[in-house]
């Protein structure tokens, strides 16, 4: 997400992300985690200020996944950014992040369906195996292979293709949010015990679906560069091929995206209309999907404003990525208050529309992909305990608030008889 002229200082020193064997790291106590997509400096805190207020700069944004090592070929990619008009540039962002978002969004509920009472039935809502549990594993998993062995792979054909994979669609399909709320609403259930194991529960198999991700990715790649399907160094002759350094190309892009998303947001919409008085899930999924993208840009905007800031002017604790942060905890505080709203007016037309923004805006505004990524990236650095930390943070913060604001409210005002 370097949207901008700032990019332009390749003469800052870059970043390598260590996963497992992935790459070679260089790691220090300025490391920053983001998740715009793209690796880019870190510069002084009084260089800062001078970044646009009306766009990200990309100086505040980087991917937990990508950096030199993953995303090569720099110098390159920053000549061939100049040709490219930075609305442009921005637009394409915006649109791979509404497109993908969206179809996150309907794999999260073909996975819940799939997995839930109806079908397999090996998750539900009065289970600690919640039902955001596949998705949120899955898109751990494809976060291993798409957001770090073949992150650098895909960013060198298209780096906005790269951000609607890992931001957009594995952002979209997981939700720190929903895990959240189902363990509150166990909770309030007064199955404390399914609760409190439920979270390290759904860490661990996040955390293992990810590791897992990477080690199959690299046996993958491993083979294909035996076979010689992808170079060992360099572009091959596809990828200089598929590249989107050419304008008339990145237009082609950005036409098919604007017919894509029209088409998404057309059936949405039309499938809503008729559905929206039905009080059926669908009705709830189609409205998910008109405002998902708009929890995805500002899961975005926040990375790109706040990661690897730091606090106040010094950058205190510039190592905590704040805008994943700040989209993962405010989103369950607002799940945890139209969880509320719903307990309180209990309408077929307030449930409709408060479960769909719970899907759509709140599943897309959090993620456990990107978070857990960036707990991955703080282990491997020189503070090991920075990664434990950063996810004990998140997780208790998130409960906690939305304790107060959902199970309290439950309680006190006996809501549920």
């Amino acid at each position: 997400m370097d949207l901008e002229t700032n990019r332009a200082d390749s003469s800052l020193r870059r970043h390598s992300f260590k996963f497992s064997n992935a790459v070679n790291p260089i790691y220090d106590d300025m490391r920053d985690v983001m998740e715009s997509g793209i690796d880019l400096p870190i510069i002084p805190g009084d260089d800062l200020s001078t970044a646009s207020p009306v766009s990200p700069s990309p100086l505040e944004i980087i991917s937990p996944l990508s950096t030199e090592a993953i995303i090569q070929c720099d110098d390159k990619k920053q000549e061939t950014k100049k040709e490219v008009p930075w609305l442009m540039d921005y637009g394409l962002h915006l649109m791979h992040l509404s497109v993908f978002g969206i179809l996150g969004v309907l794999t999260r509920y073909v996975l819940e369906k799939l997995f839930g009472p109806g079908v397999i039935g090996l998750t539900s809502n009065g289970s600690v195996l919640y039902l955001d549990l596949p998705s949120n594993m899955v898109g751990s998993f494809l976060m291993g292979w798409l957001g770090i062995v073949f992150k650098g792979d895909i960013s060198r054909v298209s780096e906005h293709l790269a951000i609607g994979l890992t931001t957009g669609y594995l952002g979209s399909l997981t939700t720190l949010s929903g895990w959240n709320q189902s363990m509150l609403n166990l909770s309030v259930q007064g199955k404390w015990a399914f609760a409190v194991f439920g979270l390290p529960l759904g860490f661990i198999l996040a955390d293992y679906s990810i590791s897992y991700g990477v080690r199959t990715a690299q046996t993958f790649q491993r083979f294909l560069k035996t076979q010689r399907v992808i170079p060992l160094n360099g572009l091959s002759s596809a990828e200089r091929s598929w590249k989107m350094d050419k304008f008339w190309r990145r237009f082609a892009v950005v036409v098919v995206l604007l017919l894509t998303l029209g088409l998404l947001w057309g059936i949405s919409g039309a499938l809503e209309k008729r559905e929206f008085h039905s009080g059926s899930s669908g009705a709830e999924l189609w409205l998910a999907c008109l405002v998902g993208p708009l929890g995805v840009w500002i899961r975005w905007f926040l990375a790109c404003r706040l990661n690897g800031r730091g606090l106040g002017k010094s950058g205190l604790l510039k190592w905590v990525p704040f805008g994943t942060l700040v989209a993962n905890v405010s989103a369950a505080c607002v799940m945890a208050a139209l969880a509320t709203l719903k307990k309180a007016v209990n309408t077929q037309t307030c449930n409709t529309v408060a479960t769909g923004i719970q899907f759509g805006l709140m599943g897309c505004l959090s993620t456990v992909s990107t978070f857990i990524a960036e707990v991955h990236l703080l282990r491997e650095s020189k503070h090991p305990w920075r990664g434990d930390a950063y996810a004990l943070v998140t997780i208790v913060a998130s409960f906690g608030l939305g304790t107060l604001i959902y199970s309290v409210p439950v309680w006190t005002r006996g809501y549920d008889h």
